[in-house]
């Protein structure tokens, strides 16, 4: 019978510590006999009978993570200390996405850290086809999470650049479970619940068969943007379309309450003619979202050591947040109306006095626009009368999966037929018609400067305009084949080498499209294209093939390759190969090297072009240093947002990657494990959108990029580039930007003390160090840092860190973390020089209480000291004062947990 090594029950047992044992360290002395069977461990296609790996893995027990009142695989990720950023829920409000939330290992991007469930790919979020959507893991139905610090490109897929998250459901389940919570926040908003339920019927080992389903529920309240103060701390999300409105000719804008803003709502001072909007404190901080998800997974031993499977999930998400009214930044107002009688909102024709000279013959600076007559104004105005904006999500996943697996002739076989789904619907709330709004103000019936009569009011609500704008699916079929067996002990090492070969063959389908008539009357406020249609397809095969030689009796060596052929980009061969050197008995060394390649995704080859708003910028031409120049007015070319062309490339090349480990693990105490993981990523022709802040602060490099209309101007009205030849813009393709290279450590201790009177003590330490990382903007570009400073898209941290102490006596738990984040350089900002953003550290705790009879109950504090997010002054996501991407506007929360397991 087979033994099982000191490392596998380590590993078991940082698996039963949960967060107490992160990182999967190996324990390096011999134990006792203990039997166990071969598993596959994540990173390596060939099964052992222990976890000794060549590659750094972390696993994860869901089951210690649950009853520490972990309920979303957000708050999993959050644990990860290699994770440099996770798109969560509160980060999507305004951004497009689809409200998905994305992982995105070493900080290089979402789309190349790969995404498991059972180790098997899920559907990317059809939206954008970047990655899987982390809202449709059916978390109630997770045993554990492995979490591979490495390229694996060999077994899962050569795009697998900065790691794999492998989400392994149970196996089987006898029984049932129901666990009921909640979460309440000690601010206003964000309260939460949750359920899980899981039933169970059938033995594996005695019946044959099992079956079980699992679901959970959870539904969380919004946090609006008078619920939290933060984005007070100084003036954010700046816009030139307010209300009172303001209104130009040529050069300065003017505004009824100039001078004196801060009479009307959300209104500043912008120089001494006009006024600014303050949007953020219509956005939520977090938005309201509701997620359910159900996994139903049968199991039928077959005779002769065979075993069929049939697994369904089913996921839906919907996550709607809330923005800032809608802004009309190109509205026409003549001073005369078709009947020849004034407009009585006009600027000097007895409602309003202008505060601005007023041109009676200005035609414009190209030429009298649609509807004008001369003397005409620019109306930039805010539709408060209909309130916030409102973008619905809903997103919606199923997999179907049947594999049969078992051994024939000495093989390990595994083999699956899948089918993937992701569908998304974007609906809207608190928009409307813009070409009604456009012939309101200039038959004037609606006025922008003050109180709405009532027929102005009828017809505001009459443009109200709520319904579908984009919906998109995405579809991956998939047959996958995979065997391994023992061979000889080739080298006389004591130890049979291993091999292992598979492939997969899998076809990829997208389309993404507009509702055309709908889209067509909101273009104005979301710069959406009305006839936007995105749709591709392409066939991958895969194969590859790992070999594992014991070459001494403390040395094993890995080698592994992969061959990818793609219908649209070609093929590509990429190796790995790895070592595991044993010089004593509590000593590890271990290594890898490889290399990766991604193609483009249907999303980046195929989406169609379309215009949208860019963060809030300076016209670097118009409005250099936040001043304008002569001629041109503030409320147009400073601190406002201008439109970008965004879309896919049919051109672009693939990405491509080395990765490279070594790392030591050390066990000279006994219990405890320190580790040490030197790591190092090269990306090459990176695949993205280049940057905002890059592009706006060198307007002289970048001056192909830059699109003016016939006045010179970049437009800050999406109903402007309806037609080309008016729209100013910036062009922001996809296209292949230069390298990124970036190298770090990842460092691991755990300790368990017994005692025989006081419990057992579990400590624990994660931490990711970064030495560099510098990215280029351009193919063979400067090189530029990102390592502890705003740059680009956001700043890499340098250091993060995970720590942890665990106490369980008998039926009673308790438990103590801390979360760091290292400080960095802020974005440049208009308010601060040199502003450098505060490390951030926040403490979880919890008190658990388990009975035998099957009940559990936890209680538990998050941000246990109330620490409010560091102040940013980015202006790259829609929230103001801090930002979401790094730090929780949440503040502290209070939860408990019941269970009841029968």
């Amino acid at each position: 019978m087979m033994k099982e090594t000191t490392l596998a029950h380590s590993v078991r047992l940082i698996c039963a510590a949960g967060i107490a044992g992160l990182i999967a360290a190996p324990a390096l002395a011999q134990q006792g006999d203990q039997p166990i069977q071969r598993v596959q461990i994540t990173g390596s296609a060939i099964k052992r009978i222990d976890a000794e790996t060549a590659v750094p893995v972390t696993v994860m027990k869901m089951d210690d993570l649950k009853a520490q009142g972990v309920t979303t695989v957000e708050q999993v990720m959050s644990q990860v200390a290699s994770m440099q950023a996770t798109q969560g829920t509160s980060q999507v409000v305004g951004l497009g996405t689809g409200g998905a939330s994305f992982a995105d290992m070493r900080g290089i991007g979402a789309n190349k850290t790969l995404v498991l469930l059972n180790g098997r790919r899920l559907a990317n979020n059809a939206f954008d086809s970047s990655a899987p959507d982390l809202n449709m893991i059916p978390f109630a139905a997770i045993e554990r999470v492995e979490v591979l610090r490495d390229g694996a490109s060999s077994l899962y897929g050569s795009d697998a650049v900065g790691g794999v998250i492998n989400f392994i459901t149970r196996k089987d389940f006898t029984g049932g479970i129901v666990t009921v919570g909640g979460d309440s926040p000690q601010h206003p908003g964000g309260q939460s619940v949750n359920t899980n339920i899981g039933l169970g019927f059938g033995d594996l080992d005695t019946q044959g068969w099992n079956f079980f389903a699992m679901g959970d529920f959870q539904k969380q309240r919004a946090i609006g943007g008078l619920d939290r103060p933060y984005n007070t701390r100084f003036a954010g999300g700046l816009s030139g379309s307010t209300s009172p409105a303001n209104y130009y000719q040529e050069g300065d804008s003017g505004n009824p309450v100039a001078g004196n803003c801060s009479s009307a709502p959300n209104l500043i001072n912008d120089g001494n003619t006009s006024c600014k909007m303050t949007t953020s404190s219509f956005v939520d901080y977090v938005p309201r979202s509701e997620r359910a998800t159900g996994l139903f997974k049968g199991t039928l031993k077959l005779p002769n050591n065979h075993e069929l499977g049939l697994e369904y999930l089913i996921s839906r998400s919907k996550v709607e947040s809330a923005i800032a009214p809608v802004p009309y930044g190109g509205l026409i107002m003549n001073r005369t109306q078709a009947n020849g009688s004034l407009n009585p909102y006009y600027p000097g024709n007895g409602t309003y006095t202008p505060n601005i000279p007023l041109d009676p013959l200005f035609e414009g600076e190209s030429g009298l626009p649609p509807g004008a007559l001369p003397g005409y104004i620019n109306v930039m105005w805010r539709d408060l009368p209909n309130g916030s904006r409102a973008d619905e999500n809903i997103n919606r996943q199923q997999r179907f999966i049947a594999t049969l697996s078992g051994n024939i002739a000495g093989w390990d076989y595994q083999t699956g037929l899948s089918y993937n789904e992701n569908k998304v619907k974007v609906n809207l709330r608190g928009y409307s018609d813009g070409d009604m709004i456009t012939q309101g103000v200039l038959d004037g019936v609606i006025n922008p400067f003050g109180e709405q009569t009532t027929a102005g009011m009828d017809l505001l609500m009459a443009a109200a305009l709520d319904g579908n704008i984009q919906n998109a699916k995405g579809t991956t079929k998939t047959l996958d084949f995979s065997a391994s067996r023992e061979l000889s002990d080739w080298l006389g090492a004591g130890r049979p080498a291993a091999l292992a070969i598979g492939g997969s063959a899998s076809r990829e389908e997208f389309l993404s499209e507009s509702n055309t008539e709908y889209a067509a009357k909101v273009v104005a406020s979301t710069g959406i294209d009305p006839n936007a249609h995105d749709e591709g397809s392409r066939s991958v095969y895969a194969a590859y093939a790992e070999l594992n030689v014991p070459i001494l009796k403390t040395l094993d060596v890995t080698a592994a390759v992969r061959y990818d052929k793609y219908s649209d980009f070609g093929n590509s061969t990429n190796p790995k190969v790895s070592f595991r050197w044993q010089p004593a008995p509590e000593v590890l060394v271990r290594g890898s090297y490889s290399t990766g390649f991604r193609a483009p995704s249907l999303y980046e080859i195929n989406s169609a072009q379309t215009y949208t708003n860019t963060s809030t910028q300076n016209d670097p031409v118009n409005c250099p240093n936040g001043t304008p120049i002569p001629g041109k007015g503030s409320a147009t070319n400073c601190r406002v947002q201008f439109q970008k062309l965004l879309g896919g490339n049919a051109n672009l090349d693939p990405e491509e990657s080395k990765n490279a480990t070594l790392g030591i693990v050390y066990e000279g105490v006994r219990n405890l494990t320190l580790s040490a993981d030197l790591w190092a990523v090269k990306l090459d022709h990176q695949i993205d959108n280049l940057s905002e802040d890059d592009v706006f602060a060198d307007a002289t490099k970048y001056a192909a990029l830059y699109h003016r209309n016939p006045a010179g101007n970049l437009s800050i009205d999406g109903s402007q580039c309806v037609t080309a030849a008016n729209c100013g813009y910036v062009d922001l393709r996809t296209q292949n930007l230069g390298s990124i290279k970036t190298n770090g450590v990842d460092l691991a201790a755990q300790y368990r003390l017994r005692t025989s009177d006081f419990g057992t003590y579990n400590f624990s330490m994660n931490s990711t160090w970064i030495n560099e990382f510098k990215y280029q903007a351009s193919e063979n570009g400067e090189w530029n840092n990102r390592l502890g400073t705003y740059s680009g898209i956001g700043p890499v941290f340098r250091w993060q860190n995970t720590a942890m102490v665990r106490w369980n006596l008998r039926e009673f738990g308790a438990g103590l973390s801390a979360n760091y984040k290292s400080g960095y350089l802020d974005d440049e900002n208009a308010y601060e020089d040199n502003h450098r953003v505060a490390s951030y550290t926040t403490f979880d705790g919890y008190l658990s209480w388990t009975q035998p009879k099957g009940y559990a109950v936890t209680f538990g504090v998050r941000n246990l000291f109330d620490r409010d997010p560091p102040l940013s002054y980015q202006e790259e996501t829609f929230q103001a004062g801090y930002d979401p991407r790094f730090a929780s506007a949440i503040g502290r929360t209070y939860y408990v947990r019941a269970s009841y397991s029968f």
